[in-house]
């Protein structure tokens, strides 16, 4: 609780002074260090630094430390002192026109030129090795949820063939319903796991099925996508045919899958019918069962895959294992559908 004024002569005696009244009026117009608004005011900063002090008890100031740095900026007119925070209200229209004030407003224009100069040359400095210091996450979903909040509607967007929840995983948050299918209740299971709790206004719904006959009513869908599945079963058409039912006109689909490899070991290991998929033959099969606009697009990733063996031959599984191409194949359902 701010202390109550202590009378007006104070009140007064404290804007009576014009250094101090530049200074308010810098600090309205930016945040500044100590030395910086020294330097605005083309002052002593041991000068300023008084002034200072006569402010921030009248609750005028508000420090903010960064280091060994104290930046100044304006109290809120409603967390000053009451009376000093109204006689301020009533006197900042008239600051520009103390006479040594325009000069301060320039010297301000350079100390913030050559703050914005100095902050530019760091990033040009760092920029060939920001990737590698200042663009690691630990989930990645911060900037899922920046392209969320551009959508312009709630969507229902379905992970068919979800496993644990790869795909779902880029898709929470944008959408107001995200439909998790898969054959295995056991995987549905994991995939709640990881995803839960789901950020606010996004519903997870869970659905055991297959991709050939899948939980999903006609046009149910605004987008989905089924990462790293087709080649699991024996033909991709009877898949994207259903996709195309559940979908809206004009919604897409998306398929991440591998291609073509001699990793044999799969077929046992993971459950793969295929080893990786023809891209052109996944085309080709978008067209067929309906699908617009369909196209081919690589995928800047490679797939890395784990034998699972003994502890005591982890590591060298690790250095042998495979570094697989990706690519992706997408399409869309007709508008008029």
């Amino acid at each position: 609780m701010i202390a109550p004024a202590a009378n007006l002569t104070d009140a007064l005696r404290l804007f009576g002074d014009p250094t101090r009244l530049r200074i308010l009026g810098l600090l309205e117009l930016a945040e500044l260090s100590v030395g910086e608004l020294a330097r605005a005011l083309d002052l002593q900063q041991s000068r300023v630094s008084n002034h200072l002090r006569v402010l921030r008890e009248a609750r005028l100031l508000i420090d903010r430390h960064a280091g060994r740095t104290t930046y100044l900026r304006l109290a809120a007119l409603e967390d000053a002192q009451a009376l000093s925070a109204r006689l301020w209200s009533s006197v900042r229209a008239e600051v520009p026109t103390l006479p040594e004030f325009a000069g301060d407003v320039a010297r301000l224009q350079q100390v913030l030129d050559e703050r914005r100069a100095h902050t530019t040359n760091f990033f040009d400095r760092v920029a060939s090795e920001w990737d590698k210091i200042g663009v690691d996450f630990a989930t990645g979903q911060a900037r899922q949820r920046v392209a969320a909040s551009l959508l312009a509607r709630p969507l229902v967007l379905a992970d068919l063939g979800c496993g644990t929840g790869y795909a779902a995983s880029a898709l929470v948050g944008l959408c107001a319903r995200l439909i998790c299918v898969d054959s295995s209740a056991a995987m549905l299971a994991e995939t709640q796991k990881k995803l839960e709790p789901m950020p606010l206004g996004t519903t997870l719904e869970l659905r055991r099925g297959t991709l050939d006959a899948l939980p999903l009513a006609d046009q149910e869908l605004d987008g989905c996508a089924a990462a790293l599945v087709l080649h699991h079963l024996d033909e991709p058409g009877p898949a994207l045919r259903e996709m195309r039912r559940v979908l809206k006109p004009g919604a897409g689909a998306v398929v991440l899958e591998l291609r073509p490899h001699r990793e044999a070991w799969m077929r046992e290991e993971l459950g793969d019918r295929h080893l990786g998929l023809d891209p052109h033959d996944v085309l080709r099969a978008f067209e067929r069962a309906g699908f617009v606009d369909a196209r081919l697009e690589n995928v800047d990733d490679r797939y890395r895959p784990k034998r699972r063996v003994p502890d005591s031959e982890a590591v060298s599984a690790a250095d042998s294992a495979p570094s697989l191409s990706l690519y992706l194949v997408r399409g869309r359902v007709p508008s008029g559908s």
